[in-house]
């Protein structure tokens, strides 16, 4: 039985230098053992399984445990993909955030321009009711209308 122990740590030695590699593989590998039997004599070891984690970051897996080592990996690694989605989507919204912030300056600077524009057109409309005040009250054209004139451009225009 020691030459199955020593077996044993040389298969989970040979996998660790093999088959891990971080970052392209996992920090840890599964030892398979084919049936129950080697499973349970594997696990009566006195130290070899704990040994085998820590020193080779190897862990011995049966035919029932397999299934249920591996559903947990997949969980740990959808987990993990979430995770690094979930920044993504994070750093993602901070983006739009800032530019929505920028946008809203954008958008305050256009409607203090379309103010200045309606006050200007205000203004153009308070002069056009002076304007067209200062006509109605003009009935017919004066055969002289030097006066009138001076009245509506006021008097330094028409000083000439």
């Amino acid at each position: 039985m020691k030459t199955f122990e020593a077996q044993l740590k040389r298969s989970a030695k040979d996998i660790c230098q093999k088959y891990i590699n971080p970052p392209k593989t996992t920090d840890f590998a599964l030892l398979f053992l084919p049936s129950e039997g080697l499973y349970a004599e594997a696990i009566r070891r006195i130290g070899l399984v704990q040994n085998a984690q820590r020193d080779c970051r190897v862990i011995f897996a049966g035919p029932t445990t397999l299934v249920a080592l591996l559903n947990s990996l997949q969980m740990g690694f959808r987990t993990l993909a979430i995770q690094k989605r979930s920044s993504e989507v994070w750093n993602l919204l901070a983006a739009v955030k800032t530019e929505f912030g920028k946008f809203g300056e954008a958008l305050s600077a256009v409607k203090d321009k379309l103010d200045q524009a309606s006050r200007h057109v205000d203004n153009v409309a308070v002069r056009s009711r002076a304007i067209t005040k200062k006509l109605r009250d003009v009935e017919e054209l004066p055969s002289n209308p030097q006066p009138l004139l001076k009245e509506l451009l006021g008097e330094s225009e028409s000083e000439e």
